[in-house]
């Protein structure tokens, strides 16, 4: 059911007429934003209110999209309320949406600041697999390749993702995979690694201190669905002579920065493991 238009004459907004259909665009973007804030709906004063804009542009607006059920009218509560076909369109984004496509901008961006090797990894059986990478410009780089398989206690990409599972999950993993020793430094047992977890958990930033190579220092951080799962890692790496501890908290913050807006254009989540790059006692760690 249609709500009644408002009482008495409605005067057009003059702005419509000097901006057109982008503008509306725009204050229809608005309305449904406003919308999708409220877990209950809005009223019409309450929407025009959080939208910015005049109530009798408000109104058209929600008579159009409530024409492509965009919007809904509930007429028992006068509340206005996000449409299926609202939904509809998000989860056509949340079908075909690509971590790896999305992100390799972004790892193009990541290594330009870092100077760095810009990698992201997903899980597989128990193990991460490099999926894309751009390598620095310095001659020593890293020695994953895409399509290289890591233990995931061996690297930091792998930690950082075991750092968004049940810890139910990470002891099967690891008694499935076994831990054995990459270098001098890998961890080998599952308590080394669950109190390495707690770390990473609270810092959100994971790090492979010459776990996997000697020489080679990685940090990483997860890449989070709407759920809070972990889907990705995205990591930056190279030798330890440049990825000094001086070093460590401006690229923790770099990181975390693009890993964060990674995150935003694929529709995911910090939320449960958020990103305080460079903050806190363990984030060095």
């Amino acid at each position: 059911m249609t709500q009644k238009p408002l009482a008495g004459r409605q005067t057009p907004d003059p702005a419509d007429s000097r901006s057109g259909q982008v503008r509306s665009i725009a204050r229809a973007i608005a309305i449904l934003r406003a919308l999708a804030a409220s877990s209950d709906g809005l009223t019409l004063t309450e929407t025009a209110e959080r939208a910015q804009l005049a109530a009798s542009t408000t109104h058209r607006i929600l008579t159009t999209l409530e024409g492509e059920r965009f919007v809904r009218f509930e007429a028992m509560t006068g509340l206005w309320q996000i449409g299926v076909s609202a939904f509809t369109v998000g989860a056509t984004f949340t079908r075909n949406r690509d971590i790896i496509a999305l992100a390799r901008p972004y790892l193009r961006r990541l290594m330009e600041v870092t100077g760095e090797t810009a990698n992201i990894y997903v899980e597989s059986g128990g193990e991460v697999i490099c999926m894309a990478q751009v390598e620095s410009r310095h001659t020593m780089r890293a020695i994953t390749q895409v399509g290289g398989r890591v233990k995931m206690h061996w690297s930091g990409a792998g930690k950082a993702l075991l750092a968004t599972m049940p810890d139910e999950r990470v002891r099967a993993i690891l008694a499935e995979q076994g831990m054995p020793a990459a270098t001098a430094a890998t961890l080998t047992t599952p308590a080394a690694m669950l109190a390495e977890l707690g770390r990473i958990r609270a810092c959100g930033v994971a790090h492979d201190a010459e776990e996997f190579t000697e020489g080679l220092r990685c940090l990483s951080v997860p890449l989070r669905d709407e759920h809070g799962q972990g889907v990705a890692a995205v990591s930056i790496s190279g030798p330890v002579s440049r990825l000094t501890p001086a070093r460590l908290p401006g690229l923790q913050e770099v990181l975390g920065t693009i890993a964060g807006e990674i995150m935003r254009d694929f529709g995911g989540s910090d939320r449960q493991g958020e990103i305080r790059a460079g903050r806190g006692q363990g984030a060095l760690l």
